[in-house]
């Protein structure tokens, strides 16, 4: 099992101890450090930044909206940062959803599936430089062509070679059909709000995409890189009541009320009457209220809160649903260092 540091996506101002964690995840041998995007910072600058400070662990995005970036602006930014990191970057992609999409970015949002099959098709067309890039589309087609054109679009192979033609592609996936296209065209997956209590469901939907024709990995190669919050203490029950607003927001408030793929996950968990609940009264403005409607067991679902050896069982139970790499946050680099020294 691989620990990764999750820094996010910034909150109404930029965080004060990035540098500090990021420091500490080194020196404690961390795999990754990965950053996010919602609709505020972005997430190549921060990883870039940070980055710099670092000379062992990935640089990962966890991750960048398709619809934030055109398929070749992503994979510039993604050769250029794996130059700067000396081959360490891992571009991990995700499609968002249809209020994001359409209401920040201005994009289209149906059809993600066969979205991201071109966007990543493009991108790596890109990294391998063999030929000009071209898309017969239809969401992404170069050169674009036909009415509103110049018709002077000329395809092109990026000026920079790319120090590595492959570099890693991980998807963040929460429905079937999405994690099996990750599973067939990634390098990894990347979930939120995993829970290994269904790791058998999950494990049916990366099967179905290992075993189509021309899938890239198979599960021995494949990455799981799964964020989760992971907590060591001896007060297991205050701990959760901190935890339950952030879950209610994801899972009353994002998205539309009646498109919400993170409210999707805990359905499929079983929570459906709480998810109804939750929805209900954090869209009535009663956000209090819908945080104190969620019980311990579903927040412990996907999430290790416990004593030291609690954490240290679970994360075995982890592991053996098949995560391959633990994605936390920390609020200090002590933190950093305790769950460090679990594995």
């Amino acid at each position: 099992m691989k620990l990764g540091l999750q820094l996010g996506y910034w909150s109404a101002q930029p965080p004060t101890n990035h540098a500090e964690l990021v420091a500490a995840a080194e020196e404690a041998a961390f795999d990754t450090v990965f950053t996010a995007e919602a609709w505020g910072s972005d997430a190549f600058t921060p990883l870039a930044w940070w980055g710099r400070q670092t000379v062992k662990m990935r640089l990962g995005t966890s991750v960048v909206q398709l619809s934030a970036r055109t398929p070749t602006a992503c994979a510039m930014a993604s050769l250029t940062l794996d130059h700067l990191s000396g081959g360490r970057h891992i571009l991990g992609l995700g499609v968002s959803g249809p209020q994001v999409v359409e209401g920040w970015y201005g994009q289209r949002f149906p059809k993600p599936l066969a979205r991201t099959r071109e966007y990543v098709d493009i991108v790596r067309q890109v990294w391998a430089r063999e030929a000009p890039v071209t898309s017969a589309g239809p969401h992404y087609p170069l050169p674009l062509t036909g009415e509103g054109t110049t018709g002077l679009g000329k395809s092109l192979k990026p000026i920079v070679h790319p120090l590595r033609a492959d570099i890693p592609i991980m998807l963040g996936a929460e429905g079937p059909k999405n994690v099996a296209l990750a599973a067939e065209i990634c390098d990894g997956w990347l979930p939120i709000f995993y829970s290994p209590r269904i790791a058998n469901m999950y494990n049916e939907w990366l099967d179905e995409g290992f075993a189509r024709p021309g899938a890239r990995r198979s599960r021995e190669d494949f990455e799981i890189c799964a964020t989760a919050q992971v907590v060591v203490t001896d007060d297991r029950a205050a701990t959760m009541e901190m935890m339950k607003p952030f879950v209610a927001l994801y899972m009353g408030g994002m998205g539309s009320e009646d498109t919400n793929f993170h409210a999707e996950v805990y359905r499929r968990m079983g929570y459906a009457e709480v998810v109804d609940d939750v929805t209900r009264l954090f869209r009535s403005g009663r956000k209090d209220e819908a945080a104190k409607v969620i019980p311990d067991e579903l927040v412990d679902d996907a999430a290790i809160v416990g004593d030291v050896g609690y954490v240290r069982e679970q994360i075995k139970v982890w592991e053996a649903a098949g995560v391959t790499m633990m994605v936390i946050g920390a609020r200090s680099p002590e933190q950093i260092s305790q769950l460090a020294a679990l594995l």
